[in-house]
Parts: C-alpha cells; sequence; structure tokens
C-alpha cells in the first residue's frame, strides 16, 4: 500500500479561558470528535479547516485566533467504501485556536452536540485520535504555557 495519504481530513481545537482552560469537543451518539471534515479539491488544510469550523459550529475565522505554532498530524488506516473495498491511508491535520470571545455560542450543526471540557494533563477522551493529539498538546503548553490572545487576528 502506498504512503502518500489517499484522504486527508482537517479540523480544529478550540481552547477558552473563563474560569478554566476549556477545550471544545463535539458530540456523536458513540464517539467524541472536533470540528473537521475532508479537504475538497483545490481547498488548503487551513481553508479546510476554517470551512469545517464554520459549519459544524457556527464560528467563523474572525471569531478564533489561530496559534501559528501548533499543529498535530496522525495517519491511520480507515475504510472508505466510496473509494474501494481496501483500507485506505488518512492524514488528520489539527490546528489551534483560542476563541476571542470566551461567551461565544456554539452552533451546533453536525453533531448530536457539544460540550466545553476543562483542559488538564494527561486527559483522556478518545484514544485513536483525541487522545493523541492532547499528548501533544500537553507537550507544546508545556514548553509554551497557554494564554488567550484577545482580538481574534
Amino acid at each position: 500500500m502506498s504512503d502518500k495519504p489517499v484522504l486527508t481530513s482537517c479540523g480544529f481545537l478550540i481552547a477558552r479561558q473563563q474560569f478554566d482552560l476549556e477545550l471544545l469537543i463535539m458530540e456523536h451518539a458513540d464517539r467524541l470528535d472536533l470540528p473537521k471534515g475532508h479537504v475538497d479539491p483545490g481547498e488548503t488544510q487551513m481553508q479546510c479547516a476554517l470551512r469545517e469550523l464554520e459549519e459544524e459550529t457556527g464560528l467563523r475565522r474572525e471569531n478564533i485566533d489561530i496559534v501559528s505554532d501548533f499543529s498535530f498530524k496522525l495517519r491511520y488506516r480507515v475504510h472508505a467504501p466510496w473509494i474501494g473495498e481496501e483500507p485506505v491511508l488518512k492524514e488528520l491535520v489539527i490546528f489551534l485556536a483560542w476563541l476571542a470571545e470566551p461567551n461565544h455560542s456554539i452552533i451546533v450543526t453536525e453533531h448530536q452536540g457539544h460540550r466545553w471540557v476543562k483542559y488538564r494533563q494527561n486527559m483522556t477522551l478518545q484514544k485513536e485520535t483525541l487522545d493523541p493529539l492532547l499528548r501533544q498538546l500537553d507537550e507544546f503548553w508545556g514548553t509554551c504555557p497557554p494564554q488567550p490572545r484577545n482580538g481574534g487576528s
């Protein structure tokens, strides 16, 4: 099998600071997730992540402050029946951003709901994809303490 991803999915991990540092988690019937989706033809990874964020949460580019020195990538095999019977290599790319206004409403469109989860070191949410992202976040914030940035720029 090829080492080149056949599918790429991009999205955001959104953080906010109110009383506690919290992360936005989307809820499916059977799992937790992030606002993310597949890259459309001609779209960059960032364009895809921003489009999916708006489609799934109502958050627009001006509502967030992207952390430019953090991104998470993970490759794994998935079954994609619309491509073929054999598993294909998928790449997941997640960017990090602060919510510019911590009380901004989330408009759920493609999930059953959402929740804000209090961040803590070594937390676990979902073994396959979210937990590896959280380990990288622990490491990143261990060297660069989390501080919300104002202005959504």
